[in-house]
């Protein structure tokens, strides 16, 4: 069963590399015609390399831009770590604590509050008492 699986893989690869060697070959240069931007695949010799690039790899501007992004977060972590640690500094010098009881209030829920007490208020008039 090994060999069979391992001729199945092999006589179809072997085929294809022998096929692009023998009757392609590897790459000319030639001159580049002056408003032509070459892509990025065209720059390897070998075809199979060629097919490798431009199909299964990402491009290398691709790369570079996933990879400045990565930099990019890590400057943002360490600056709001450093903020961070800023605060800290801060309450300890200052003596002070962390508000953990407060809650923004959002505008849309104050109109809703106020309505509502609003509507109590005339319904119930000027006797109402807390």
């Amino acid at each position: 069963m090994c060999h069979f699986y391992l001729m199945v893989g092999l006589i179809p690869v072997g085929a294809i590399i022998f096929y692009t060697n023998v009757f392609i070959g590897p790459a000319q240069l030639t001159p580049i015609p002056p408003e032509y931007v070459p892509k990025h695949w065209e720059y390897h010799r070998h075809p199979i390399t060629r097919f490798i690039a431009r199909y299964i790899h990402n491009n290398p501007q691709q790369e570079y831009e996933k990879f400045m992004h990565y930099i990019d977060e890590e400057a943002q972590k360490v600056k709001l770590r450093s903020l961070e640690n800023e605060v800290l500094q801060n309450i300890k010098e200052r003596h002070d604590y962390k508000a953990y009881y407060y809650r923004p209030l959002y505008n849309k829920y104050l109109r809703i509050n106020k309505a509502n007490g609003e509507e109590i208020y005339n319904r119930l008039g000027d006797d109402y008492e807390e």
